[in-house]
């Protein structure tokens, strides 16, 4: 059954997009809620992500493709 513009338009007003929620972490830097920091690699006061050795990693990919 084919439905309307109205009556999908009424179906789909709940769906708006909300703000995103931003939270701090003990250092005061804002991040997305119930994600790690991107910045420090830290969830709820733990590290979870090494950022530094994902950073040297990083370094050294884009190392090896410039030498090709």
């Amino acid at each position: 059954m084919r439905h309307t513009r109205s009556h999908t338009g009424n179906r789909r007003s709940h769906h708006r997009v909300e703000n995103i929620r931003v939270s701090k972490d003990e250092s005061g830097t804002p991040h997305v809620r119930h994600r790690m920091n991107p910045k420090t690699g830290k969830y709820r006061g733990r590290d979870v992500v090494d950022m530094i050795a994902k950073t040297a990693k990083k370094v050294a990919k884009k190392k090896e493709k410039t030498k090709k």
